[in-house]
Order: structure tokens, then sequence, then C-alpha cells
């Protein structure tokens, strides 16, 4: 299993500010030993993540680290040109030595395609279309006119995860060859509120996995929230506040911090009482990646930093995770 860092670049800044405290989580990181480093992509709403140009962040992460693999979690494909998609990441992953995992998905915030000029309603199509072209494009194809991509990038075929909430989406990321990209959490069933996280992620990975080609390498990649603090009570305080009633998207029927931690899928304590919850999910058994996020608690900057160092050292080995230097050395 590898283990990734993903921030959605929400620390209480303004926007220049946020992004070098990005960058110093990503470099603490790498200086841990954690695998891979994600960074979102959200139009418009700084409530909603800080980040409108991942792969110009990542260009400058790139010359600041030089192990740590860099991925988008995600590229609205949607909202992008692919042909330009192409080239940008064809550039970034020269830049990066050959460091780049590209994740994209359909985007689920409909009031930023407007601005675009697209339909949100039309959103799987437009995905289905500019992926096509993405990988047409990194494959050296004939793209009219004679005109093939430059500089070539066909790494980057193989470099691709489709992020989905849906069974469906897992067959076709599947079909593909591509990586799966599971979320932090997901909106729950009118009929089954109360349904956990594993409940519905389940089939998804079935889906995905029945229908990988048989020569393909299964790449399975889950995203959890998990705030980790050297006492229970300094991290459910930070949990309190973050899960608090003005920062939610929806209501809940009381204000029971335990409901709140339950139902945003937030693994939050020390770190054994996160080992214990991140062990009982059985999601976590199936997957070649997790990447550990504190989003939606979003603590200050230097407990991000502590979080990061007590997953590296504590949290992931109890789930069998190995520092790369130490599996170069096996």
């Amino acid at each position: 299993m590898r283990l990734g860092f993903f921030t959605r670049l929400l620390d209480e800044a303004p926007p220049g500010e946020r992004y070098r405290l990005a960058a110093e989580q990503i470099r603490h990181a790498e200086a841990l030993g954690f695998d891979t480093a994600w960074v979102a992509q959200h139009h418009f709403n700084a409530a909603e993540g800080g980040l409108p140009s991942p792969l110009v962040f990542l260009a400058h992460v790139a010359a600041e680290t030089r192990r740590i693999r860099l991925g988008t979690g995600i590229i609205t494909l949607p909202l992008e040109d692919p042909l330009r998609t192409a080239e940008d990441t064809a550039v970034l992953d020269l830049l990066s030595g050959g460091r780049l995992e590209v994740g994209v998905g359909s985007g689920g915030t409909p009031a930023s395609f407007a601005p675009f000029g697209r339909d949100s309603a039309g959103r799987a199509a437009l995905y289905a279309e500019h992926l096509a072209v993405l990988v047409r494009a990194w494959s050296g194809e004939d793209l009219g006119g004679g005109n093939r991509l430059h500089p070539p990038a066909p790494r980057l075929t193989g470099a691709v995860w489709e992020a989905t909430f849906s069974a469906a989406g897992g067959a076709r990321a599947g079909r593909a060859g591509n990586g799966l990209m599971l979320s932090r959490t997901q909106p729950r069933p009118a009929d089954r509120p109360e349904a956990t996280l594993a409940e519905l992620q389940r089939p998804i990975v079935d889906a995905y996995l029945e229908n990988l080609p048989p020569d393909a390498t299964p790449r399975i990649m889950a995203s959890r929230t998990a705030f980790v603090a050297d006492s229970r009570t300094e991290a459910l305080r930070h949990a309190e506040r973050g899960l608090s009633g003005d920062r939610l998207p929806f209501e809940l029927p009381d204000s029971d911090l335990d409901r709140r931690i339950t139902a945003f899928d937030v693994h939050v304590g020390t770190p054994q009482d996160v080992i214990e919850t991140l062990q009982a999910d059985p999601v976590l058994d199936r997957v070649t990646d997790l990447a550990l996020q504190v989003h939606s608690v979003d603590p200050p900057h230097p407990l991000i930093l502590r979080s990061i160092e007590l997953l590296a050292t504590e949290v992931a080995p109890a789930l069998g995770w190995v520092p790369s230097a130490e599996r170069s050395l096996a």
C-alpha cells in the first residue's frame, strides 16, 4: 500500500499563504516517507477549496520536492480543454521527473459550470469525450492535420485515476484499465441514510475489479479524513469546530459531535483511536493507495504538520504501510 497526503488547501489564510502552507505540508509529508501528495481543484468558492489551477501549483511543488509523487484529485475534466490539459500535464510530468499522477472526474458543483459556458446536466458525456481526447493525445495519435502532442507523454496513459461515486463509474474505470479513486465521504441514498461508507464503496470496488482487463494491475485509491493529535481532547476540540453547523453543507438532526463524526466519515483522535477506526473500514483491505486528509476538520497548520508526523510514524505502519526507503532495502 502506498501512503498519500491529500489537501483541499483550506487553511484559514489568504490564497498566497494557503499555497505556501500546503507546499510546506507536502514537503513535510515527503520528508516523513509519504509516497504521494494530492491536491483538489475547485473553482470560485474559497470555502469549498482554495485551488482552481492544480497543475500550476504542482509545478511549483515539483521544484521543491524530489521523490514524492504528485497527483490531482481531481481535475474537473468537463470544464477543461482536453488538448491544453494534455500539453500542461506532459510538461509538468517532464519537469517533475515523471512523478505526475492524473486524477480526473466529471465534477460535483453544478454552479461552477455556467461561467465556463457549460451545462452541468451534460457533464457525463463531456467528461467521456474529453477523457478520450486526453488519452489519444498522450498516446501520440494524430490529433488532426498530422499534429501530435509535443512533448510526447505516453507514460501518462498509465497514470490516469478516475473518481466516481457509482458502481457504473467503477466499471468504466476498470474497463479502461485506469486507477479508481474513492472519496473520503459520499452522499447517502435517500432510502439508505444510515448506510456506511464501506457499504456504498464496496460495490464500486467490485465493479472495478470485475471489469479490469486480465493483464491490468489494479490501482485503487481510497481517500479518508484522518486528523491525529497527541490527545483525544485536543483532536475533538478541533473536530467540534470543523464540523460545526455553520460549516456543514446539510443539516443533521442534532448537534451531537459523535453523530457528526459518523456522518462525515471522520477518523479523529489519538494515533490509537485512528488506527482502530481505520482498521474497522473493510474497504481499506482492498486498496493499493490510501490518501489521508484533515478536511473537514481543518485544524491549524502546526497541527496539520503534527498529524502528518503521527500518521507516518504510528498510524500508517499499524495498517501495514512501509516507508518507500525501507521497501527499497527489503
